[in-house]
């Protein structure tokens, strides 16, 4: 149990690049798997035995309040500092220091979904006397990402910049324990980069940097594919969460949605309140936010739908986002990323990739 840590995340930058298509809100309270994507990592939290949570937020930073209230409801207490403008993460942590009264602190990153043991990487922090700990995860394929090499001992060596041949496929996944002391010695006021500044400025003076590293779940939510595709896997189990409003399956249905017997809804489908799905519909790891329609014998992959639009007859809607009221035409056929913007109204048969005619 981790009551003796407290919790940090930072929250609410403008983020995704859904933005403006599906949202009037902040990345981390999309409607993910069912519910706002923050309640995830809420939940994680709490299971692992942590109590307090500090939300640092600027965007649209009321939003949280609204819906998380005091935290009792999740089992936590929860306390919410405000940007009055982007400090960066490490600007972000500054910001939230006085608020902090525990010896170690976890900081968690709010665009990022992880499945890591939460109590193993504070018993990491422990066991090696770290100033700071950082969870490292190791990917396929690091060469998209800055990457973090340790030594045998588990001492963090360096912080590399993204090269086609990194040296090692440990990379930052973006949860950190600080000791406060450490902590609090972040600049207030300004734009800090923890990546550029603060951790080689550690490692500089020779402070202890440690590295949990394994291969846990770990997805960073930037994209509207990578959005997606986390819903799924949250709604199929394989990415872990506390906060489902369902058991995990093939599907998450949200009260108030009609969804046709014969209608195929899978892969891991987020179908929000108010979602009609028509007769003979074919729904594959997408997400439905309230009041959608998919029309009979519509097909929709991958792909969100915005809320309040529309899919009609026989159309095919692969790897897109349509926003909200959007209506795809009878026969339309969308893929490779398209994005429809809100309110627009593609006539039958309006768009097509296939050779037929």
């Amino acid at each position: 149990m981790l009551d003796d840590v407290e919790a940090v995340v930072l929250v609410g930058g403008k983020g995704t690049r859904l933005r403006p298509l599906t949202l009037s809100a902040p990345k981390p309270m999309l409607p993910t798997a069912g519910v706002p994507f923050l309640a995830h990592l809420l939940s994680r939290i709490r299971a692992a035995g942590v109590r307090r949570v500090v939300l640092g937020t600027s965007y649209l930073a009321s939003t949280f309040e609204e819906h998380f209230g005091d935290g009792e409801s999740l089992g936590l207490e929860l306390t919410y500092v405000v940007e009055e403008a982007p400090l960066g993460t490490g600007g972000g942590i500054a910001n939230v220091a006085e608020h902090l009264t525990s010896e170690n602190v976890m900081v968690f990153n709010g665009d990022v979904l992880c499945g890591t043991d939460l109590g193993a990487v504070v018993n990491t922090h422990r066991h090696t006397d770290a100033d700071v700990t950082l969870h490292l995860v190791r990917v396929q394929d690091p060469r998209a990402y800055g990457c973090v090499p340790t030594d045998d001992d588990g001492r963090v060596l360096a912080f590399l910049e993204k090269t086609e041949d990194p040296p090692t496929d440990q990379i930052n996944a973006g949860c950190y324990v600080f000791k406060r002391s450490v902590l609090e010695e972040i600049p207030r006021g300004r734009v800090v980069s923890v990546e550029r500044e603060t951790f080689p400025g550690l490692l500089e003076r020779g402070a202890r940097v440690s590295g949990h590293v394994d291969n846990a779940y770990w997805r960073d939510m930037g994209t509207p594919g990578d959005l997606v595709h986390g819903s799924a896997d949250l709604v199929r189990g394989v990415a872990p969460s506390a906060a489902l409003p369902g058991p995990v399956g093939e599907s998450i249905v949200l009260e108030g949605a009609d969804v046709a017997k014969d209608a195929f809804v899978f892969g891991g489908t987020a179908v929000g309140r108010d979602v009609v799905v028509g007769e003979g519909a074919k729904v594959e790891g997408s997400m439905l936010f309230d009041g959608a329609v998919i029309a009979a014998g519509a097909i929709v992959e991958s792909s969100v739908i915005g809320a309040g639009a529309r899919i009609e007859a026989g159309a095919h809607v692969r790897d897109a986002v349509i926003g909200d009221r959007a209506v795809v035409g009878a026969h339309c056929e969308l893929k490779g990323g398209m994005r429809i913007w809100p309110d627009v109204q593609l006539p039958p048969h309006g768009i097509r990739f296939s050779a037929d005619v």
